[in-house]
């Protein structure tokens, strides 16, 4: 039995995720960056966390030739970078926003709940997207609010 696209998209709405900006650069070493929601750890040894990106996303294609990516957990109040990030790709989406670059060169997005700076140690197919499984080398994370994703719009964690 298969269940229908619509039907699973629902289902699936009644998880709430963490949403993230996933960065990386291109063979050309431009800046490459979407929003993801589809972000999780994987391991504690090595400490290992991973990455689900759809084919079709432009992401998709610099990550497959890339060798890092980076990670920004968005806080609360970031939701405007998160539908920044959303859109449909545009070379102007780093413009005019507060980022530092990490070791490898990835940016990472000021004011982030935390940020990940991962390289890449395995890629898998899976449907109409690849799952992207990166070895965290550099971490750090601050006290703020989490912004989620949460039966198809944001939501905030009250604590």
């Amino acid at each position: 039995m298969t269940i229908d696209p619509d039907s699973f998209r629902s289902v699936l709405g009644r998880f709430a995720s963490g949403i993230t900006v996933v960065t990386t650069l291109d063979a050309e070493r431009r800046d490459v960056g979407m929003t993801v929601s589809a972000f999780c750890s994987v391991s504690l040894g090595p400490p290992l966390v991973q990455v689900c990106v759809d084919h079709a996303a432009s992401l998709h294609a610099a990550l497959v030739r890339s060798t890092c990516y980076g990670v920004s957990i968005l806080a609360a109040e970031q939701e405007a970078l998160s539908r920044r990030f959303a859109t449909a790709e545009s070379t102007r989406r780093f413009d005019g926003i507060g980022y530092r670059r990490g070791e490898t060169g990835v940016i990472l997005l000021d004011d982030a709940l935390a940020q990940l700076e991962c390289r890449i140690v395995a890629s898998h197919e899976v449907g109409d997207h690849t799952m992207f499984v990166g070895e965290v080398e550099s971490a750090m994370a601050r006290s703020a609010r989490p912004l989620l994703y949460y039966r198809g719009g944001y939501a905030q964690l009250e604590r």
